[in-house]
């Protein structure tokens, strides 16, 4: 795997001082409890058509679940619980982004990161614990919503919501680069 750099002048206060980052995969921001409930999900969601007017978290959150797994499920798919040593830690973390603001060039300077491509569109989203939220004032190019980046940042634990979407950590982002491998 390799990483083409597209960060322009702070690039260089990135290579000179910039603090040791940690690769992290996604899964380490949830609790493992609220991990186990996802990947167990209800059967009956395998019949839910893209799309439809069931495939959506209000949707799923309105149904009256009497199964204990589906009520797991549906608490995990909106857990805002955090891993509380990932406050103030410096990462290196594979992403997505979902632009909520752009300034006159068209630019993200405002957005969240996820997981995945097409989060935050489909059911069932990434959780809030699953969602970095990002103010960048340079901005950032996205040619494309399914181009995936590295970002490297120091996350804290703060909620932002918007109407896309709730996240449950925050990352101030010093460097990011195309994910290429």
């Amino acid at each position: 795997m390799q990483a083409t750099p597209i960060f322009g002048p702070s690039n260089v206060a990135h290579a000179a001082g910039a603090p040791e980052y940690e690769e992290i995969d996604w899964v380490a921001l949830m609790p493992e409890d609220d991990l186990s409930a996802l990947m167990n999900h209800p059967e009956f969601l395998n019949d839910i058509a893209d799309g439809s007017a069931q495939d959506s978290v209000d949707d799923f959150k309105s149904q009256m679940l009497e199964d204990e797994q589906a009520q797991r499920y549906q608490s995990a798919l909106t857990s805002t619980r955090v891993i509380d040593a990932f406050n103030g830690k410096a990462v290196r973390i594979p992403g997505f982004i979902v632009p909520l603001e752009q300034n006159e060039n068209q630019e993200a300077t405002t957005f969240f990161i996820v997981p995945y491509f097409g989060a935050c569109l489909h059911m069932p989203p990434p959780p809030p614990n699953q969602i970095l939220f990002v103010e960048f004032e340079e901005g950032i190019e996205i040619e494309n919503l399914y181009d995936p980046f590295w970002f490297e940042g120091t996350i804290e634990i703060e909620r932002h919501e918007s109407a896309i979407g709730t996240s449950a950590y925050s990352l101030n982002l010093h460097h990011f680069e195309y994910y290429e491998e």
